[in-house]
């Protein structure tokens, strides 16, 4: 079909053609042999990994016992599994004060793994992203690493940050940051990133990169006007322009604004209350909602509903759908289990 579309003449034909391949790249994580609806019709080759992107986790691996088990005070990044009424929610806490939570090569590479760990445990709901210095969420570049470094050593290193910020923003759960405190360049681009943002009024949020004569290099200049606007993130960008919580959160670069508490932590606890609430949704759901949002959003509308009703038909046959039914006419809570 995508061959026939794309042979059609003048512009329609050009624009189907778009469309078809916008909708095999967002429905190409959706699994093996999935018929795309309506005049989509047709199967994917998909990939091994399944429906949702992502591999089950390692068998045999450590058990996460409670929320301190996994961290020690000299890690830069601390990785936390909280238990309880809290389990499924992972707290990345990023903890490197002497440098202001600033992306240096070693945590970014602590990042890295931690990503890459999270997007394939099945039993992960909802990731929260904060910090564990108070008054800093994180100050953007480490700019003392950076001046070591050779012309040629920055632009692969800047193609890293980008790569794993990219990989944040592709995890297939829910992910919340909560800024508490300076985000800066880099810091603002990480926040970016995540699905949800939320920040104390005593925050300060800027993308500051020209200040230093560059440009945001972490998808602050794709990802900022896309959440504000474009000529709305042109003027923040140009003039360096750093906001508080509320400045923030009128030009809608945050969904809430808190507050601060005396432990300096109000946007972690708003953000953990929300984590809270996506809890008890169906985790099968919870992940194609959010590709089915994330690929829309790139896309033509018509492209888009295709790319939903795609999404949707991963939920027909799951097990949760049934016990979503059946919970529903017992007058039950229902008990998903992802599958």
């Amino acid at each position: 079909m995508a061959a026939a579309v794309a042979a059609a003449p003048g512009a329609l034909g050009a624009l189907q053609a778009g469309r078809s391949r916008w909708v095999a790249a967002g429905c190409a994580q959706l699994g093996p042999g999935l018929r795309l609806p309506g005049s989509w019709a047709g199967r994917l080759a998909g990939p091994a990994r399944g429906a949702l992107g992502w591999a089950p986790a390692a068998r045999g691996s450590a058990p996460r016992r409670g929320y301190n088990s996994e961290a020690k005070t000299e890690e830069e990044l601390r990785v936390r599994h909280l238990e309880e009424e809290n389990r499924g929610i992972v707290v990345l806490g990023i903890n490197r004060a002497y440098g202001k939570n600033a992306l240096s090569r070693n945590l970014i590479k602590m990042l890295s793994k931690a990503v890459d760990s999270l997007k394939s445990d099945k039993k992960v709901r909802t990731i929260i992203i904060r910090s564990e210095v108070p008054g800093i969420f994180c100050a953007g570049a480490d700019l003392k690493e950076r001046a070591k470094m050779s012309s040629s050593e920055v632009g692969p290193f800047v193609s890293k940050i980008r790569a794993v910020i990219n990989d944040i923003a592709n995890l297939p759960v829910p992910t919340i940051a909560a800024i508490d405190g300076l985000a800066l360049g880099g810091g603002l681009e990480l926040a970016l990133a995540c699905d949800i943002r939320v920040a104390a009024s005593s925050a300060k949020m800027g993308l500051v990169e020209t200040k230093l004569a560059i440009i945001p290099g972490g998808g602050g200049t794709q990802r900022l006007p896309r959440a504000i606007g474009m000529s709305l993130a042109k003027e923040l960008i140009f003039s360096a322009r750093v906001l508080d919580g509320h400045e923030a959160k009128a030009v809608g670069l945050i969904s809430h604004v808190l507050e601060q508490n005396q432990e300096g932590d109000a946007a972690y606890r708003k953000a953990l209350d929300l984590a809270r609430e996506f809890l008890p949704q169906g985790p099968v759901a919870m992940r194609v909602a959010k590709l089915a949002i994330n690929q829309g959003m790139e896309v033509d509308l018509i492209t888009g509903l295709a790319i939903e009703e795609a999404c949707y038909a991963q939920t027909i046959p799951t097990k949760d759908r049934l016990e979503g039914l059946l919970a529903f006419k017992e007058k039950r809570p229902p008990r998903y289990k992802g599958e």
